[in-house]
């Protein structure tokens, strides 16, 4: 290819939306509209590309820029036409361009990379002055149509509300994208005039002007119609995501080995990236920047967004968001990664755990009903049933740091900063506060006391007494106040009670 300048029209307020965020800027598989179109043009490696902003040009203006760093923003102050914003384009660039020109709208999220270097690869083989992508759909309602002479060469471009009525029966439509001689675009867009249905300078209108100067015009029909779909409304915009989200599971079953099991209910982002052998299982949505390594099995009803997820780990019914699960690990049921949360090759997040900024250690295990946070958890270790993490005392958030091949109880608290030594234990039921060493056992509870006696004396009538006593009789046969031989009353001394009205110890 010769030098490729791109010009891409974004300044549209798209109000059928009717949404407070600018058309173009809508998402669909994992990227804004304009995002999938500037994916499409590095096929082309243009030398330049324009962005024609106008409403909402800060922000568009501003994520054009993040995806394309070097682009140059052309700003059109008023939408006068598909013309007007090529010729604010040309203008921005210095009032002339040379080579080949490529005019893409940023509302076609479904147009291919491949399929863009194949038209212009045809227009220059070609060297017409014009070439216009094309393609034939069964209700073309909306769009220009492409009217051709008796030899099938392009005679025009005619707009919706300019055609008569054959030419609204043809089915070949414009997308939208064109491609021009440099030089003949500078010269067309000074001849294009406004008098039409609506006072727009309409750039289809080059095509008459390079027929009238003798000059070649050419369309290259499009076997994928789909590619020039744009989206005016989010009716719309679900289709094309329903579309695009099809092509790509398409992709990574039959070009790479990934198992999808139900395709209606599995959705994959553009910049996903999965290895053969992964099995997606239903209701799963891998999202953002996601990578899955061969051999793992994710779902089912499992979102991922910008995870990483190591070869042969199993991921199952969790929410996760920038996290790491290293190889041979296992995620869930329900549990909620949040971003941070590094969890070890072999190792365990289960039932009901959230962590958040949390590194888990090789093979250690968080199985049950837990809150780990602002932690580090050595390799081997075993986190206890009901384990809380006190990361935060209402001003700062503080760090744990649990070591290798320790064994928490359950219901434990760790109160942060705290750390608990390698080899360490702690019992069922400990408020960790301070520091425990390395292979030590850490408490914090009393002796549990038994106050027999207790529920006939402060329950009487209910059905606990009832099953008591009952239970009390068929221990002692022959005494069911709880004696053993009649020697005393099973009562206790009233110091060994609590005071009335206050619980029982246990």
């Amino acid at each position: 290819m010769s030098q490729v300048t791109v010009i891409v029209l974004a300044a549209g307020g798209g109000t059928r939306m009717r949404s407070k965020t600018m058309k173009v800027l809508h998402r669909v598989g994992g990227r804004t509209m304009v995002g999938h179109v500037l994916a499409a043009t590095r096929a082309v490696a243009p030398a330049r590309v324009v962005a024609v902003v106008g409403h909402q040009r800060e922000a568009v203006g501003a994520h054009v820029r993040e995806l394309e760093p070097d682009a140059v923003l052309a700003v059109q102050e008023s939408q006068d036409g598909t013309g007007h914003a090529a010729r604010v384009a040309v203008d921005a660039l210095g009032g002339s361009v040379e080579g080949t020109v490529v005019v893409l709208t940023a509302d076609t999220p479904l147009l291919r990379g491949e399929s863009l270097a194949a038209f212009v690869a045809d227009h220059e083989a070609a060297e017409r002055a014009v070439s216009i992508l094309s393609a034939e759909i069964d209700d073309p309602t909306g769009y220009g149509r492409i009217v051709r002479d008796e030899e099938g060469d392009v005679v025009a471009i005619v707009e919706q509300k300019e055609a008569d009525h054959d030419q609204r029966e043809i089915r070949e439509i414009n997308s939208g994208i064109l491609a021009f001689d440099g030089a003949f675009l500078g010269e067309a867009l000074a001849a294009i005039g406004n008098d039409n249905a609506k006072g727009e300078y309409y750039l289809t209108d080059a095509v008459g002007i390079a027929r009238d100067t003798g000059l070649t015009v050419g369309a290259y029909c499009i076997d994928d119609e789909t590619q020039t779909r744009g989206a005016n409304d989010r009716a719309q915009l679900a289709e094309l995501g329903r579309l695009l989200n099809r092509r790509i599971l398409d992709h990574w079953m039959t070009e790479v080995g990934v198992t999808i099991m139900d395709p209606d209910t599995t959705w994959i982002d553009s910049d996903v990236v999965l290895a053969p052998d992964v099995t997606i299982l239903p209701g799963t949505q891998l999202l953002g920047a996601t990578v899955v390594a061969e051999d793992a099995v994710i779902g089912p009803d499992t979102t991922l967004e910008d995870c990483e997820v190591g070869a042969g780990a199993r991921v199952v019914r969790t929410h996760g968001q920038l996290a790491v699960i290293g190889g041979g690990a296992t995620v869930g049921p329900y549990s909620y990664l949040r971003p941070g949360t590094r969890l070890g090759a072999a190792g365990k997040i289960g039932a009901f755990v959230e962590t958040k900024n949390a590194v888990i250690g090789d093979g250690a295990k968080v199985p049950h009903l837990s809150y780990v946070g602002d932690a580090e958890i050595g390799e081997g270790t075993n986190i206890g049933a009901g384990t809380i993490v006190a990361n935060y005392d209402g001003i700062a958030k503080h760090r744990t740091v649990v070591g290798r091949h320790a064994r928490t109880g359950s219901n434990n608290t760790f109160v942060a900063p705290v750390s608990i030594g390698d080899g360490a234990s702690t019992g069922a039921g400990t408020v960790v506060r301070t520091d425990v060493p390395a292979g030590a056992l850490a408490v914090s509870a009393g002796p549990q006391r038994a106050i027999e006696g207790w529920v006939a004396r402060r329950r009487p009538g209910t059905a606990q007494a009832a099953a008591a006593a009952e239970a009390q009789g068929a221990a002692y046969p022959g005494g069911a106040d709880g004696s053993h031989d009649g020697s005393h009353d099973g009562s206790h001394d009233v110091d060994n009670e609590p005071a009335d009205g206050q619980p029982p110890l246990s």
